[in-house]
């Protein structure tokens, strides 16, 4: 019996280009740069079994593709139509498990906070939607508009009158300009605040480092050994840490953190030195202001608006500490954590740079603009009807 002669495969330019572009790419589908590559180096003149080893494939794989090609050309790698098996679900079918999805439980009368798959797939059996359906079954049928109902996201009203003021207050001194205009090179910005409850766990087996193919294991049993405060300043545009450490926060280590910064250079001959702080109780409203000012008179306290402390740089540091330093805590006792805190902060300083902040007072006045957006059609979707029924308020996002 002949053996069958491999189909000659010649290649235009423009095909060789396309080709090689999916090859090489690595978006398109798998199987599809598979295919590719066989027709390669079908037109490079290799034999079928040479492809088949190159690409590691089956002969019979390569020959399919390799005819399909040469009868159809880039056409005839695609997968070929298949009917499949009917659907098992109607479209409302489908349709009712997405409404229910898109449902608080509390609604319906299930005791859950929020539905799981597993959860969704039995309240559709016990409403009688269908006789059965699967926990994948339901995650496809919500897949297909994205909904994930086991997920949630929180957000806060904006009830700071002043909220677009004040805001924009400390973006400006980001960008150096204060009261419209720009900041001389002896005026500084100090973002800080306090980061509490840094706790000293001591555990009651030692840590084992990483070694090959095994991470760093910690035991998950640990003793107390008491929390301490970590107060920091940042110079935004220096990108200098001063911090210190204290058994707890309020006015006192606050201001006790104030001097150790305005009495060191270049903060204590400092034309003006701008303190960026939120509301917290150590360093709230018009007396704290009033109290930094009658300490240091070239100190200007700048607070954030109430629920916005994002605002506030310091926070981003705050973030990296317990990235780095905090987690996962394992210390023998509060001297360890004050000192590895400290020494952290040394470290930092060597290599610090300014953050690319990128939220504007552009950006300020955008969102500004969609929240007034949306309180007008709050407003309007609250207003009677000629039934006098009044619809509910959709929520509001800060």
């Amino acid at each position: 019996m002949p053996v069958p002669r491999a189909r000659q495969i010649v290649l235009t330019a423009s095909d060789r280009r396309q080709l090689k572009k999916l090859a090489h790419s690595h978006t398109a589908p798998y199987q599809q740069v598979v295919r590719v590559r066989i027709v390669l180096d079908a037109a490079h003149g290799y034999s079928n079994a040479r492809i088949a080893a190159r690409q590691r494939l089956h002969l019979d794989t390569v020959r399919l593709w390799r005819g399909r090609y040469a009868d159809h050309g880039i056409d005839g790698l695609k997968d070929r139509p298949r009917t499949g098996r009917p659907p098992r679900f109607t479209a409302l079918q489908r349709a009712e498990v997405k409404a229910l999805a898109c449902q608080l439980p509390a609604e319906t009368g299930v005791p859950l906070s929020r539905w799981s798959s597993t959860d969704l797939a039995c309240e559709v059996v016990g409403r009688g939607i269908t006789e059965a359906m699967s926990a994948s079954t339901v995650r496809r049928i919500l897949a297909a508009d994205m909904l994930k109902p086991w997920q949630y996201a929180s957000w806060v009203f904006i009830r700071d009158p002043g909220f677009a003021t004040k805001a924009a207050r400390v973006l400006d001194l980001y960008q150096r300009i204060w009261d419209g205009q720009p900041l001389a090179d002896n005026e500084y910005v100090i973002s800080s605040d306090e980061k509490t409850s840094i706790q000293a766990r001591c555990r009651c087996h030692p840590t084992l480092p990483p070694g090959t193919a095994r991470r760093m294991r910690i035991n998950h049993e640990y003793d107390r050994g008491g929390s301490l405060a970590y107060l920091a300043a940042y110079d935004v545009h220096q990108a200098h840490v001063i911090g210190h450490c204290a058994a707890k926060t309020g006015i006192v280590p606050f201001m006790t953190l104030v001097e150790k910064v305005m009495t060191a250079e270049p903060y204590a001959s400092a034309k003006r030195v701008f303190w960026v702080v939120d509301n917290g109780s150590s360093h709230r409203g018009k007396a704290a202001a009033d109290r930094l000012a009658a300490q240091f008179p070239n100190a200007v306290m700048v607070h954030t608006p109430v629920h916005a402390s994002w605002l506030n740089q310091i926070e981003i540091f705050f973030s990296i500490v317990q990235r780095k330093v905090v987690t996962p805590n394992d210390f023998a006792s509060l001297d360890q954590v004050e000192d590895r805190l400290i020494a952290f902060e040394r470290r930092y300083n060597e290599t610090a740079r300014p953050f690319r902040w990128e939220f504007t007072p552009a950006d300020l006045e955008d969102l500004m603009a969609r929240i007034e957006r949306h309180e007008q059609k709050e407003h309007h979707s609250q207003q009677p009807t000629g039934c006098g029924h009044q619809p509910a308020a959709l929520p509001a996002a800060a």
